[in-house]
């Protein structure tokens, strides 16, 4: 396998794919055909090389993908407004950049990181109080603390994976993923090769949350606090420092068939499996129309497996 550099999520009936500095969203429209919207996207640092250094840019590009994510998210929902919202411009592919929406874009993804943050980091604090009563190992509060943190985000991950629209997204995402295994493991990239490629990535955004989540436990196993003021701002503060170390495990594990980093990203394999399905044909697709609006894969192909397409 030959590390692509290319990314993605899926968005409501479609795929973006991101390569750089560019984008594009391939979404099936209500009309059965495929709109496309490609825009480059520099991010929040704007190229500033101090945001670019380890274990800093994990944080930036977390927020990122959120920014990222929202906007082509609501691009791709806007083909399944009522119809006279589509009549008005939803199938607009110019990049909408007024002040106003500007500062909803940031409200929503600062609002989301809120509701994260107290879901997936205070809330566990909380609940693992309650087997004070029966232990003062602080220890051993924290590691409850984490397998708190653990079953909460499994747990709504499988949740929303009975929603209908989630699970068709979930089918995006399993096409976004072998997309991009089939151009690393060299093959042409037809539905054919699509489909029977993995669904399982290691550079996926599950991974990475789930990165989080194991090394909250090993961070916090060491920020032992009787105040539970102080407990709870650390919860808070080490947030980035946390995302910062999860993007530089992922990010290594994505370049390298290293077995440690391997064994390192197998539980996160293993929870895709709940956040990716197999794909329908048209699906992939649409998939397929996200990378070649941004990635040359025949000439990936031709540079990494000069020999031929790799099996």
């Amino acid at each position: 396998m030959v590390n692509s550099g290319i990314g993605g999520q899926a968005v409501l009936e479609g795929i973006m794919m991101k390569n750089g500095e560019h984008y594009a969203v391939a979404v099936r429209t209500p009309a059965g055909d495929i709109a496309v919207d490609k825009q480059d996207y520099r991010g929040i640092g704007g190229g500033r090389k101090w945001m670019q250094l380890p274990f800093i840019r994990g944080v930036f590009n977390f927020v990122d993908s959120l920014v990222l994510g929202m906007r082509t998210l609501t691009w791709s929902a806007s083909f399944y407004e009522d119809e006279e919202e589509t009549k008005k411009g939803a199938g607009n592919t110019e990049e909408k950049s007024s002040l106003g929406e500007s500062v909803a874009m940031g409200g929503t993804v600062a609002v989301s990181i809120v509701l994260a943050v107290a879901i997936f980091m205070v809330l566990p604090m909380f609940a693992a109080r309650f087997f004070e009563r029966w232990t003062d190992s602080k220890l051993l509060i924290s590691v409850l603390e984490g397998i708190l943190r653990l079953a909460i985000f499994i747990g709504y991950v499988w949740a929303i994976s009975f929603m209908k629209d989630i699970k068709r997204t979930y089918m995006y995402h399993g096409a976004e993923h072998k997309c991009i295994n089939c151009i690393e493991h060299g093959l042409p990239l037809t539905v054919e090769n699509v489909r029977k490629s993995s669904r399982q990535h290691k550079r996926c955004g599950t991974s990475f949350m789930l990165f989080v989540m194991l090394i909250s436990i090993l961070v916090f196993m060491f920020l032992q606090f009787d105040n539970v003021l102080l407990r709870l701002a650390s919860r808070i503060v080490f947030v980035p420092v946390i995302a910062g170390i999860s993007y530089e495990v992922l990010r290594l594990a994505g370049r390298t068939e290293n077995l440690c980093l391997n064994i390192i990203s197998s539980p996160g394999l293993l929870l895709q499996k709940l956040t990716t399905a197999e794909p329908e044909d048209d699906m992939i697709v649409v998939a397929i129309r996200a990378v070649e609006e941004v990635f040359d894969w025949r000439a990936f192909e031709a540079d990494n497996f000069p020999g031929g397409t790799a099996a």
